[in-house]
C-alpha cells in the first residue's frame, strides 16, 4: 500500500497535504480499500469554517456510509468537482485525482497528525 511521505495522516484515515496556508484533504488508500467501491461523496460544508474532528461530509460505498472528519481547523474553500460524476476516483487515485476538499487553515496544526511511517504502523502495513 502507498502512503506518500510528504503527507500527514489521521487516525480516522484522512490524509492532509499542506501547501502554505491551504490544505488538501482526502481519504487514504487503506480507507478506500476498506470501504470498497465508492459510489458517492457528499460535502455540503463549502464556505464553512470547521474545527478539527468535526464532520465535513460523508462517503458512500456499496455496503456502507462513512463520515469524513476534518483533520485540522479551517474554512472549506473547494470541493473536488470531479467526484460528483466520478466518485470512483477516490478508489483509483486517492492521493491525486481523488482528493475531496481544499481548506484555508485557520488554526494551529493538530499535534496528533501522523507521519507516513506512523500511519503505516497504525494500519498494520
Amino acid at each position: 500500500m502507498d502512503f506518500p511521505q510528504e503527507l500527514k495522516y489521521t487516525k480516522d484515515h484522512e490524509w492532509v497535504k499542506i501547501d502554505g496556508d491551504v490544505a488538501t484533504i482526502g481519504i487514504t488508500e487503506f480507507a478506500a480499500g476498506e470501504l470498497g467501491d465508492i459510489v458517492y461523496v457528499e460535502v455540503e460544508t463549502t464556505g464553512e469554517t470547521l474545527d478539527a474532528n468535526e464532520v465535513f461530509g460523508s462517503v458512500e460505498a456499496v455496503k456502507t456510509v462513512s463520515d469524513l472528519f476534518m483533520p485540522l481547523t479551517g474554512e472549506i474553500l473547494e470541493v473536488n468537482p470531479d467526484l460528483e460524476d466520478s466518485p470512483e476516483l477516490v478508489n483509483e487515485s486517492p492521493y491525486e485525482k481523488g482528493w475531496m476538499i481544499k481548506v484555508k487553515i485557520t488554526g494551529d496544526l493538530p499535534s496528533d497528525l501522523l507521519s507516513a511511517a506512523a500511519y503505516a504502523e497504525l494500519v498494520g502495513e
